[in-house]
């Protein structure tokens, strides 16, 4: 079993920047494949960016290339998610998900397992 936290979302102004984290614990992360999605109100979970074990990533082109970068540091069992110019329609809680498996995927239902989300709120 993994146990995800997400940390770091908070209320922010449109152009703003938040960095925020996934702390793991159960098992070391390093052989897992991660993954950032978010949810905003009435709207289906989104895929934001994933990271392999390599540190390979992808992200999400339409919604949030050239401006949101993920991480990882495996030392510190934790994945990142930095954020920056953000605008009011990244407005979204935000999970950090692992998945059983070194390959990247961009899906919900191929990760295995969840944070609780954090809430990110960008004012416009």
């Amino acid at each position: 079993q993994v146990q995800l936290v997400e940390s770091g979302g908070q209320l922010v102004q449109t152009g703003g920047s938040l960095r925020l984290s996934c702390a793991a614990s159960g098992r070391t992360i390093s052989n897992y494949a991660m993954g950032w999605f978010r949810q905003a109100p009435g709207k289906e979970r989104e895929f934001v960016a994933a990271i392999n074990r390599s540190g390979g990533v992808i992200y999400n082109t339409d919604s949030v290339k050239g401006r949101f970068t993920i991480s990882r540091d495996n030392a510190k069992n934790t994945v990142y998610l930095q954020m920056n110019s953000l605008k009011p329609e990244d407005t979204a809680v935000y999970y950090c998900a692992a998945r059983g498996s070194s390959g990247i995927a961009s899906t919900p239902e191929r990760y295995d397992y969840w944070g609780q989300g954090a809430q990110v709120t960008v004012s416009s």
